[in-house]
């Protein structure tokens, strides 16, 4: 298994403009609210209070990917991956209707707000390359929220390292 830092500076390759890293702060989140929605249903059962559904187990199994990777960003992951969880439970009760109009939307919205980062960077999405890059964008968003309240600096210099500084690309002109 790679490494945290492998991970990291391997999906940061694709995101060095900052307009990029910003649209991604607002539309992973949204993704990944999403999907915890749409996962939601069906409920399985109850456990004292906790919907069993697949949003549960694709949340469990994403946890423990992120704790194994790093255990301060693995717990802040899971307080997030939690948060939608939760989000998801109160959606999932609603009239299907409302329940798809939430996931959906926010879905669409959220990869929106993506491809409009990628226009900025002129580089495709890492998923593209490599499918790990859709767990790994989260965990990316999470890093990148660290680095600019300064924690983790061993990390970003060492992603720097690898992949060079985040800068605000020139469009090239047509």
């Amino acid at each position: 298994m790679k490494s945290f830092v492998d991970y990291l500076s391997q999906y940061a390759a694709y995101h060095r403009d900052r307009r990029n890293i910003a649209t991604h702060f607002v539309g992973i989140p949204m993704i990944v609210a999403a999907v915890a929605i749409l996962l939601s249903r069906p409920v399985f059962m109850h456990v004292d209070g906790v919907a069993l559904s697949p949003a549960l187990f694709v949340v469990a199994l994403t946890a423990l990917f992120y704790l194994r990777l790093d255990i301060r960003f693995g717990v802040a992951m899971t307080a997030f991956l939690l948060a939608c969880l939760w989000l998801g439970q109160l959606v999932a009760p609603l009239s299907t209707q409302s329940w798809l109009a939430w996931g959906i939307g926010l879905f669409v919205v959220g990869w929106i707000f993506q491809f409009v980062g990628h226009y900025y960077e002129g580089r495709k999405p890492a998923f593209v390359d490599d499918l790990v890059g859709l767990i790994i964008g989260p965990l990316f968003v999470a890093a990148e929220f660290a680095f600019a309240m300064g924690l983790r600096k061993d990390v970003q210099h060492a992603i720097e390292a690898r992949v060079g500084p985040t800068l605000i690309r020139q469009m090239k002109a047509a």
